[in-house]
């Protein structure tokens, strides 16, 4: 880097005169002063060329008086293209005469405006500026990507948590629709049932499960809507599950609404345990295998009074 150059690495800029001498004038001064890439156009239709054949073209200075398209004409066609619609372009004129001149020149995108003959110093600074807010810009982009990388991986790593909840449960789970068709059955819920995952999805609930005393799925899947719009969850109960082959696999089924912004369901989460293996036992048969070691304690407290009293 030369003496007095400013530091701005990594930039491309695009001149655009239809006079050799100039554009040898500013290629000459802006590596004089900033170290940048730059690009020449001798027209405005080779200039268009050029951003189409180099790609982060960052800033442009465009001759406005040129034959055949003009600077004007050149940045209205620039400004149409979403490769090019928003890199900065700076007007290089020697007719600045008027307010309509210069409003002409940002309607069709310009953001700044340099008289010739070129002020060295000025022009110098006004790319460094641009340069500057383009640093910014770059950096304020990295910043952001970071984040949603971040953000993303945050999100992945809850996600990938989730779903080894879900795959790797002992109880079964079956995620419903508002009509009770099966969206999602987890690994659990296939073993229990016989299906393979892909056999499961579209059936309706009822085509897999019953309840002691319902012989149609319409009938209770409407009673579970009904509970389920009042409470939002329904306790556990005894029920069956009905594998591939009819098998009824006893469980003990829960289930819970999940409702939209508006309150209506928009799924229903069931989650089944598996109660083969568990003997039910109810009231009255506890009360009667009860009796027999009421029976038993009593002999055994008379037979110890006996003995004390010997």
């Amino acid at each position: 880097m030369t003496a007095g150059m400013t530091h701005a690495s990594g930039y491309k800029i695009l001149i655009v005169d239809d006079h050799a001498h100039n554009l040898y004038t500013l290629r000459t001064l802006i590596e004089k002063h900033l170290d940048a890439t730059v690009l020449e156009a001798s027209s405005g239709r080779e200039a268009i060329d050029v951003t189409l054949e180099h790609s982060n073209i960052d800033l442009i200075i465009l001759d406005v008086q040129m034959p055949e398209m003009d600077g004007f004409q050149t940045a209205s066609l620039l400004k149409l293209r979403k490769r090019t619609r928003d890199i900065p372009i700076i007007f290089l004129t020697a007719a600045f005469k008027s307010e309509e001149f210069q409003q002409r020149g940002f309607a069709v995108g310009a953001v700044d405006y340099l008289l010739k003959p070129i002020d060295d110093n000025l022009l110098i600074n006004k790319i460094s500026t641009y340069f500057r807010l383009i640093a910014k810009e770059r950096a304020l982009n990295v910043a952001l990507e970071e984040k949603v990388a971040e953000r993303t991986a945050a999100l992945e790593q809850a996600r990938q948590y989730l779903e080894n909840i879900v795959t790797y449960m002992g109880e079964a789970l079956l995620v419903l629709d508002a009509e009770g068709v099966i969206k999602t059955a987890n690994p659990a819920a296939c073993g229990m049932l016989d299906y393979a995952e892909k056999d499961l999805l579209g059936l309706a609930i009822g085509d897999v499960f019953e309840e002691e005393g319902d012989e149609e799925a319409g009938a209770f899947m409407g009673t579970w809507l009904e509970a389920l719009i009042r409470t939002g969850a329904l306790a556990k109960i005894e029920a069956r599950f009905i594998a591939k082959d009819g098998t009824r696999v006893p469980i003990l089924f829960s289930r819970t609404a999940v409702k939209d912004a508006e309150g209506k369901i928009s799924e229903i989460i069931c989650i089944a345990k598996d109660m083969s293996g568990y003997v039910r036992i109810d009231d009255d048969a506890a009360y009667r295998a009860k009796e027999p070691r009421q029976g038993v304690a009593q002999a055994r407290d008379r037979l110890t009074a006996g003995v004390s009293k010997e």
